[in-house]
């Protein structure tokens, strides 16, 4: 494995004075005379001349890699103009964070239902020899990588766990948001990139089961609903039997007490407003 190292450059800046410097000088010192051949200013020129393809530019957050004759030599990291070996071949890398949205992939979850789903993965370069010389296009890599992760996440969860312990990519949008980024790590750490985030960016049942699972899910509300207000009408029963006999308001024998709770259940429990009957003769 190849591993990032720091390339040979120095600023860019001093090379360039020095080798006006040095050309000008060349040019000023030549001897006027015609019998005299000015052979060290000429090799002087001619080797500055040569020096010039050595300078190149590094904008931040950018990276050159530098190789000679196909063997890797370093990586330079450090903005502003620069100068190297002219021979050496420098390739753009750069170490910008970036954002990748695969698209919506059809995938069947850990109940076997098919589902619709999307990632999002951030992502940047912290490694630049391994993005260039382990994996032939670094930025392919990611996508496809990204992509098979999240089909193997989506086989591990289901989509709506039954039991309420057991994690699902529904419910526990951050356990699966952790559990994404470090799937997604796993497979791109080994072409020198580094996960930023990583989260689902959609997430829906297939179209063939999208109407069935929408009534499932209505019913499973329907009766937590229905539950909560059973559980409500109890409690509000209750506590007007036990309010009328603190208050000795009015004595109920238990035949009484049953029609009472159930009419009081009825007019809790019922989903439309009840029309009630008005006694205005005798108590019973």
């Amino acid at each position: 494995m190849i591993n990032e190292k720091r390339g040979f450059s120095v600023s860019g800046y001093i090379v360039f004075a020095i080798l006006l410097v040095v050309i000008g000088g060349s040019i000023i010192s030549m001897s006027p005379l015609p019998q005299t051949f000015p052979g060290t200013q000429i090799l002087l020129i001619f080797l500055s001349i040569l020096c010039m393809p050595g300078f190149f530019m590094v904008q931040p957050n950018q990276g050159k890699v530098l190789t000679l004759f196909g063997s890797y030599v370093g990586t330079v990291r450090e903005n502003g103009l620069r100068w190297t070996i002219p021979v050496f071949i420098r390739r753009t890398i750069s170490l910008r964070i970036r954002n990748f949205e695969s698209a919506k992939i059809k995938v069947n979850d850990k109940n076997g239902n098919p589902i619709e789903i999307a990632s999002i993965v951030v992502w940047s370069v912290t490694d630049t020899a391994e993005a260039v010389f382990e994996v032939d296009d670094y930025e392919s890599y990611v996508s496809i990588q990204s992509e098979a992760a999240i089909r193997n996440l989506a086989n591990i969860y289901c989509y709506d766990p039954a039991d309420e312990n057991e994690i699902g990519l529904r419910s526990d949008p951050v356990e699966i948001a952790e559990q994404l980024k470090r799937e997604v790590q796993e497979r791109l750490g080994k072409a020198g990139v580094t996960v930023q985030e990583a989260r689902i960016s959609h997430l829906a049942y297939a179209q063939e089961i999208a109407s069935a699972m929408l009534q499932r899910q209505q019913a499973e509300a329907i009766i937590a609903a229905r539950a909560k207000i059973v559980e409500g009408a109890v409690g509000m029963v209750d506590m007007a039997i036990s309010k009328l006999a603190e208050k000795d308001v009015i004595e109920l024998d238990e035949e009484r007490k049953a029609a009472m709770v159930s009419n009081l259940l009825v007019v809790l429990c019922g989903d439309k407003a009840t029309q009630p009957v008005v006694n205005t003769g005798s108590l019973y």
